[in-house]
C-alpha cells in the first residue's frame, strides 16, 4: 500500500513539474510570445518571464529581428524580349508578432513567395539596359511593391537589392562589341579634338609669323642651328635676300 502511495507521489511530483515547465517561458528581448487561450487570441507577451496556463494557453514565438533573405534565381523576360536571369537579397522584420501569426500561415514563405513574383513582374517591366545602369531605381520599386503586399502581416520590408544579372552568352559577346565600338569612338573622337587644337596653334603661330617678318627668319635661324648641332656635319643652304632686307634696314637706320 505504501509503495503504490509512493508511486502515486512521485507521478504527481512529475506532472507538476511538467507543467510549470511548459507554463513558464523566457522571452528575450527580440523575441515576443502570441498567447491564445483555448484557441481566442489573448494578447503579445515579452520580454523576460512569460507565465502561461497550462493545458489553457498556447503561444507561438515570434522573431523581431532584420531577416536576411535570397531569393532564388528568377527566370525575366525584359520589355526588349531579352532573357535574363536575376537574382536578389531581400532584408525585411516583423514590426507586428500578432499580425504575423494571425493574419498569414507562414510569414517567412509567403514573403520569400511575393518576392519572387514581384521580381518577375517589376524587372519585366524594364529594358535591359536600364536593368543593367539603373540598379538603384529597380532596387526601390521592388522595395515598396513587397513592403506594400507584406504590410498586412505585420512585416516590413526595408531594402530589396539585385545582386546578379546573368545573360546569355550571345548577348554578353553583343555586350562587348557595342562597348569595343564606343571605346573605338571616343578615341576617334579625342584625337580628331587633338588635331582641331593643334591646327588651331599653328594657324594662330602662322598669323604671328605673318605680321612680323623678322619672326619668321629669328625662326628659321633657330631650325638650322637645331639641325646642325643634331646632325654634327656642315650644313650649306642659301640665303635669299629677302632674309637680309630685314637685317640691312634697321642698319640703314641706325644712327651713325
Amino acid at each position: 500500500m505504501l509503495g503504490y502511495i509512493g508511486s502515486v507521489a512521485v507521478f504527481l511530483v512529475v506532472m507538476i513539474v511538467v507543467l510549470l515547465a511548459n507554463s513558464v517561458r523566457i522571452v528575450r528581448e527580440y523575441e515576443r510570445l502570441v498567447v491564445f487561450r483555448l484557441g481566442r487570441l489573448r494578447a503579445e507577451r515579452g520580454p523576460g518571464l512569460v507565465l502561461l496556463w497550462p493545458v489553457l494557453e498556447r503561444a507561438v514565438k515570434v522573431g523581431l529581428r532584420t531577416v536576411t533573405m535570397d531569393v532564388p534565381p528568377q527566370d525575366i523576360i525584359t520589355k526588349d524580349n531579352v532573357t535574363v536571369k536575376v537574382n536578389a537579397v531581400i532584408y525585411f522584420r516583423v514590426i507586428s508578432s500578432t499580425e504575423a501569426v494571425v493574419q498569414v500561415e507562414n510569414y517567412l514563405y509567403a514573403t520569400s513567395q511575393i518576392a519572387q513574383t514581384t521580381l518577375r513582374s517589376i524587372l519585366g517591366q524594364a529594358e535591359l539596359d536600364e536593368l543593367l545602369s539603373e540598379r538603384e531605381k529597380q532596387n526601390q520599386a521592388l522595395q515598396q511593391v513587397i513592403d506594400r503586399q507584406t504590410e498586412p502581416w505585420g512585416v516590413k520590408v526595408t531594402a530589396v537589392e539585385v545582386k546578379n544579372v546573368d545573360l546569355p552568352q550571345e548577348m554578353q559577346r553583343a555586350i562587348a562589341r557595342q562597348a569595343e565600338a564606343e571605346r573605338e569612338r571616343r578615341a576617334k573622337v579625342i584625337n580628331a579634338e587633338g588635331e582641331y587644337q593643334a591646327a588651331a596653334r599653328l594657324a594662330e603661330a602662322a598669323a604671328v609669323l605673318g605680321r612680323e617678318p623678322a619672326a619668321l627668319q629669328l625662326r628659321y635661324l633657330q631650325t638650322l642651328a637645331e639641325i646642325a648641332t643634331e646632325n654634327n656635319s656642315t650644313t650649306i643652304f642659301p640665303v635669299p635676300v629677302d632674309f637680309l632686307k630685314a637685317f640691312m634696314t634697321a642698319a640703314e637706320r641706325k644712327p651713325v
